[in-house]
């Protein structure tokens, strides 16, 4: 039996994380740990409520007292544990820093204090900044360019000094950027089909050339679950499923699938420092057997399908007060819509 702690794990990714362990071992146990802040939500993973094998904790990674007693008792931790939003990292960067480094930290020292632990950071590829040609590897500088990406770039060099100061046996994942069913609809794919379902505007930052790559969440976690189970300890491992497309076409597709006019795309301007293009080589994680499984027309047509039946799920999340005031205070002399975009 192997103890598994995620943290985060209500959120969109880790969620699906907690869920991929429990269908795939059936002798891991696996253990949620989340703060329930905005983007967290029990919805998420209420069907993993009844699984014995499953516990929830409502807590936060920042208390080291919570994170103590849980790490004690388990033998990996995963952390998805993150703020995630450039839009918001850039009105609030002080938040950014204490969930994803701080808390990294509260979550290494727990490590180190009882050891034998493999701990795996899950990162973005936004750390690299603009790779405006080619493709970047894990060898390539950090260059983080958005406060969101800082603070993911500087979590990361905590946990490669914990590797290498203390022997902690830890990975890293950096992962393009990744769509599928319950994504918080703040983030440009969900945000764009939930405005379409409504006939409201798509706002594409700028002239929407931003080259991104998508990858669809269940390829994702296969690919955490290849390097927590098969990583070498101290390395770093790019994610990505080699679907780089403009943000515009992504829209596009959007519309197209449900049959709206192209009209509804419609141009804001840009946010500060918006990178142009990301792009990484994912050759080390293909040679550990890995490779995606799902296109992205298919992935997209999935997604678009869970939004279009689980309307009460996000029509909740948009009529809160916190959505409704970050719209407000986003898009305040941008344009008149609803806060998003791909990060």
């Amino acid at each position: 039996m192997r103890r598994v702690l995620v943290t985060g794990g209500a959120g969109f990714i880790g969620s699906h994380f907690a869920r991929h362990l429990l269908c795939t071992y059936p002798d891991y146990r696996v253990t949620v740990l989340d703060a329930l802040t905005y983007a967290g939500s029990l919805s998420n993973i209420a069907d993993l409520m009844s699984d014995p094998r499953f516990a929830f904790y409502h807590g936060d990674v920042r208390d080291p007292v919570v994170v103590r007693n849980l790490v004690r008792n388990h033998d990996w931790v995963v952390n998805f544990a993150a703020e995630t939003h450039v839009d918001r990292s850039i009105l609030n960067p002080g938040s950014f820093l204490q969930t994803d480094v701080y808390g990294v930290y509260v979550l290494l020292e727990a490590c180190r204090e009882f050891g034998s632990r493999r701990f795996l950071q899950v990162s973005t590829d936004e750390v690299y900044g603009e790779v405006l040609e080619g493709f970047a590897t894990e060898e390539a500088p950090l260059r983080p360019r958005s406060p969101y990406s800082a603070s993911k770039a500087s979590a990361e060099l905590l946990v490669q000094a914990y590797h290498t100061t203390y022997g902690l046996d830890t990975v890293i994942t950096r992962g393009s950027n990744t769509y599928g069913p319950n994504q918080y609809p703040e983030k440009m794919i969900p945000l764009f089909i939930t405005n379409a379902l409504e006939d409201r505007p798509l706002p594409l930052y700028g002239d929407g050339s931003q080259v991104r790559d998508w990858i669809y969440v269940e390829d994702h976690c296969v690919a955490i679950d290849t390097v927590l189970h098969h990583g070498e300890s101290g390395g770093v491992y790019n994610i990505g499923a080699g679907n780089l497309l403009k943000n515009r076409e992504v829209a596009e597709k959007i519309v197209e699938i449900l049959g709206k006019s192209v009209s509804l795309i419609q141009s804001v301007a840009d946010r500060p420092g918006h990178d142009r293009r990301y792009a990484v080589d994912t050759s080390r994680l293909r040679q550990m057997r890995w490779s995606p499984r799902w296109r992205f027309e298919d992935g997209l047509r999935h997604t678009v399908e869970w939004y279009r039946s689980h309307s009460e799920w996000w029509k909740e999340i948009k009529s809160k007060k916190e959505y409704q005031q970050f719209a407000s205070q986003w898009y305040h002399g941008r344009a008149p819509v609803t806060p998003g975009q791909e990060e």
